[in-house]
């Protein structure tokens, strides 16, 4: 193999892929079952790399497995395992430590290996460095170490791994070049960073960045619906300026991996300095106080209304966490509902890309296919993924009551129709 891939996840399949139209050999190292199994039959799990895409990975020799020898002999080998939030609000290391641990079992001499997962700023040389060196050789002189934070963006139609900078830090510059060298093979352009430090802090402050300006976006909305602003108007027109401020949007909460959890490994590391990192906290207690917020504004609308929101029909609309794709990670639809259900709302869901869901284990009943009709049928219908298949006119004209909390209808003026 040219190329060992650790974690066949939202990460390490789409670099899978370019790395194989390039021509290199790729393998690919997951300890899911179901997920190995899958792509050998030429199923997708991951909604960038399409089944048709898969079936293409492995006539181009793609070779996924669950067994460690896969990394016999690879000359390069990059870790792309997830990095959840532990008990203490830093990241879990366990699927990191694993694969290191499995890398320095077959570590071949002149190897390069590169860290993806996200993490706080001294991980790939205080975690990672420690146990490939367990192989009897030494990080910097006998094999290459480096860090390049993933920029995967879930159903993003323009950007990819291909057209988006890749930024690589090296434990020493020979390592940064080898990194460097190895990603220009299918990256367009790529970026060195001074270190493995300074690249695993370029990661958290981009995430960091969007999660504070979420935030002020987000307590914006709290205070312009009782001041009678259209918050969503406001953003549009300071939008129009070209330089010096860039548009965030409010939302029922944060989801997916980077914006909700990200930011948590940055304050854990400044933490341990002995203060905290407010920014981030503040940022994270606003944002995670949004779906009961829009609990909250529920219940209003309905009050407003002569309804009570006990015994309410209320129809989720998109529980995945954006828009156009399947994921569900860390979404607000979740929270939200958890809410809702606690106030006695009844309780259903739409969305085009997911085919049951649960809250707390208990299943939530789905609205079925037919969309003008689910909306005619709720007392209460709550945009929280703005998918393009939810068009405004339709949402405006079929139902009774819309809260939008995604601004997919700020165009609609209407007093059954209320954004966030």
């Amino acid at each position: 193999m040219d190329l060992v891939v650790i974690g066949l996840g939202y990460v390490g399949l789409p670099l899978v892929r370019e790395a194989c139209r390039a021509g290199l050999k790729v393998g690919g190292l997951d300890l899911d079952e179901r997920v190995v199994e899958g792509l050998r039959a030429g199923r997708s799990h991951v909604d960038d790399v399409s089944a048709e895409e898969v079936a293409e990975l492995l006539a181009a020799g793609f070779a996924p497995s669950t067994s460690e020898d896969v990394l016999d002999g690879a000359p390069t080998v990059v870790i792309c395992v997830p990095t959840p939030l532990s008990p203490e609000g830093g990241p879990d290391l366990t699927a990191v430590r694993g694969a290191a641990g499995a890398v320095s079992r077959h570590l071949a001499p002149g190897a390069l290996v590169v860290l993806e997962s996200t993490t706080y700023p001294g991980t790939t040389e205080e975690v990672v460095r420690p146990i490939l060196e367990e192989s009897g050789r030494t990080a910097g002189t006998d094999f290459h170490l480096a860090f390049s934070p993933e920029r995967i963006d879930p159903g993003n139609p323009v950007y990819g791994v291909r057209n988006t900078p890749k930024i690589v830090g090296g434990l020493t510059p020979a390592c940064a070049s080898a990194a460097a060298a190895f990603y220009g093979k299918f990256v367009e352009r790529v970026v060195e960073a001074k270190g493995t430090r300074e690249a695993e802090m370029a990661k958290l402050l981009e995430n960091t960045y969007r999660h504070v300006n979420i935030a002020l976006v987000n307590e914006m909305a709290v205070f312009c619906n009782e001041l009678g602003i259209d918050l969503w108007d406001a953003i549009d027109c300071a939008a129009t300026k070209p330089f010096g401020f860039q548009a965030f949007r409010p939302g029922p909460g944060v989801g997916g991996h980077c914006i909700p959890i990200d930011p948590n490994y940055l304050s854990y590391k400044v933490r341990s300095l002995g203060y905290p990192f407010r920014f981030v906290e503040l940022a994270q207690e606003i944002n995670d106080r949004m779906p009961r917020y829009v609990a909250e504004r529920a219940q209003q609308l309905l009050n407003r209304e002569g309804r009570a929101l006990k015994g309410a029909k209320v129809l989720l609309l998109g529980v995945t966490y954006k828009a156009d794709i399947a994921d569900q990670r860390e979404s607000p639809a979740r929270p939200v509902a958890r809410r809702l259900a606690r106030l006695g709302a009844d309780l259903a869901f739409h969305d085009p890309y997911v085919s049951g869901w649960e809250v707390d284990g208990a299943a939530v009943r789905d609205a079925g296919d037919d969309l003008p009709a689910a909306l005619a049928d709720a007392d209460l219908a709550i945009v929280l993924a703005d998918h393009a298949d939810y068009e405004p006119a339709v949402l405006a004209r079929h139902a009774r009551l819309l809260f939008d909390t995604r601004g997919r209808t700020r165009g609609v003026r209407q007093e059954t129709v209320e954004l966030l």
